[in-house]
């Protein structure tokens, strides 16, 4: 099988082939006493071993139990199954605009029940005004020359975010400070949002942290990230979306939010943060 033509993809297989070379070696057998063990024949495990050949689910279960390395497993079949969706570009993403990629996530969405999400930069989607999410899409469909279709892009948004509503779900959220003060939007717009958040806080299901510019940081800041229940983390660089299924890098990801949480204000010294943030603006 050629290489694949995404390198990204290309170069996650070729890291999956190694992982499974190195539990064979770290075994102490053969390609072929492999082969052997797994009832199979001896180019298979070449082919996988070199990244000829994706391998199935049931492929890496197999070479697992053949090397006694059956805890490793489950990560390497998360592995596998992501390689071809773990990094899409946004271009790619958003070439036929920004109100697709709204309604796309939908499904992950209703299938949640707790959801954790770390910003650096932005007010969360979740939290978003129409203003403000009008003035940051705009932003990007801007930056990314992307069809222009924000207002439908922010209705689909809005229409997505409905299930802050639902009594069922959970929120928590783990904003830098810094969020507060960037202004992508008017004054007017700015504040607006600011106050809608407050609002947001007052909600049983939703859980709104704030780490102070102040905080001695005994975790830096990090670039935004979203842990669906344990099943899932979303993380955004500015050239890619990830999708991470992994159970060690889901454990990474739920470690630092955790991390990231204890050094988050909360209650009356979140407000005040907000509060201060909402006063700046009329400077």
């Amino acid at each position: 099988m050629p290489p694949h033509p995404s390198s990204r993809v290309q170069k996650a297989r070729e890291k999956l082939a190694a992982r499974l070379r190195e539990i064979r070696k770290d075994e102490g057998i053969s390609g072929r006493e492999l082969a052997v063990r797994c009832g199979w024949s001896e180019s298979k495990s070449s082919r996988i071993e070199n990244a000829k050949t994706p391998p199935s689910d049931a492929d890496i279960r197999v070479w697992c139990r053949a090397c006694a390395a059956d805890d490793q497993a489950a990560d390497l079949i998360a592995a596998n199954r992501q390689s071809a969706e773990a990094h899409v570009e946004w271009r790619r993403l958003q070439r036929t605009g920004l109100r697709r990629l709204q309604e796309t996530t939908g499904d992950v969405y209703q299938q949640t029940k707790t959801f954790r999400v770390y910003v650096s930069d932005v007010i969360p989607g979740f939290l978003q005004t129409v203003g403000y999410a009008s003035a940051l899409l705009s932003s990007i469909a801007d930056f990314r020359g992307t069809p222009d279709d924000v207002s439908d892009a922010v209705a689909a948004r809005m229409r997505r975010n409905e299930v802050l509503s639902n009594g069922g779900r959970r929120f928590s959220f783990v904003l830098e400070e810094s969020v507060l003060r960037y202004r992508l939007c008017s004054a007017e717009t700015m504040a607006a949002q600011l106050g809608h958040l407050l609002g947001a806080m007052d909600l049983q299901n939703v859980a709104v942290g704030i780490v102070p510019f102040s905080e001695q940081r005994a975790v830096w800041p990090m670039p935004t990230f979203t842990v669906f229940d344990d099943r899932r983390v979303h993380a955004d660089t500015l050239d890619a979306a990830s999708t991470l299924t992994q159970p060690s890098q889901i454990e990474l990801y739920t470690r630092a939010f955790e991390r990231l949480s204890q050094q988050a204000a909360r209650g009356a010294a979140a407000r005040a943060l907000v509060a201060d943030a909402v006063a700046s603006l009329g400077g």
